[in-house]
């Protein structure tokens, strides 16, 4: 899957020119031409990196990286900007740019300290990331996905949730009232429903459903999980 780019650019003609070699490199663009655009955009997508210009109508950039940086630590943001003062560089890194980069640029190296960025953000999202592993799939426990290598796995907020306890109680026998309890935070309830859930994760993560490898049930006992297939 194809890293998502959000340019937050004014100018369109520039705008256009970022963007044609950034997908030219696979990359997968959208663009903004205000930062209340982008902040209307980011409502609906997550983007792995941002280009941010500084010189824009309404809210300036500044402004907008100190509002986004509010909301998220992690996204890496490359300042693009014909403003080349050290003042505006180090209000600019000082306000959380990971990088900055003057006007007039070359875009073949703009694309490269792009992936630079891209590189290593997701080193660093990996090293942090706590998961655990069965068969071909990895259960991410912090951004809460489910991945058989690189394909995420579509999972409903409780179906994550049940697999993600019994998972993390591996080789126990958990009853469905046990499981209920824990997933739905009640004592009260139709407890059917883990066995609905069980059945759905069964047609996602096993090779048989109908003999599964990971999600065992212990007749009269309950459910348990077993990472050896």
């Amino acid at each position: 899957m194809s890293a998502k780019i959000l340019i937050i650019e004014d100018v369109q003609e520039m705008a256009d020119l970022v963007a044609t070699y950034l997908e030219k490199d696979g990359l997968e663009v959208t663009k903004a031409g205000s930062a209340e655009e982008a902040l209307e955009i980011l409502k609906s997508l997550t983007p792995n990196l941002l280009l941010l210009d500084l010189n824009l109508p309404g809210m300036s950039g500044f402004d907008f990286l100190k509002k986004f940086r509010e909301e998220n630590q992690t996204i890496p943001v490359i300042i693009v900007s014909a403003r080349d003062a050290d003042e505006d560089i180090i209000e600019g890194l000082g306000t959380g740019a990971d990088e900055f980069v003057t006007k007039p640029f070359s875009p073949r190296v703009l694309v490269a300290k792009v992936n630079a960025n891209l590189r290593r953000n997701s080193e660093i999202s990996a090293a942090a990331e706590d998961f655990k592993s069965f068969g071909d799939f990895k259960l991410l426990l912090n951004s809460c996905v489910l991945k058989k290598g690189a394909e995420k796995i579509p999972l409903s907020t409780k179906e994550y949730k049940v697999l993600e306890y019994l998972v993390k109680h591996e080789g126990e026998v958990l009853n469905p009232e046990t499981i209920y309890n824990a997933v739905w935070n009640s004592s009260f309830g139709d407890i059917t429903a883990v066995a609905v859930y069980i059945q759905r994760l069964r047609k996602k993560i096993e090779k048989n459903p109908a003999e599964p490898e990971f999600l065992l049930t212990e007749f009269g006992k309950g459910y348990r999980f077993n990472s050896k297939s």
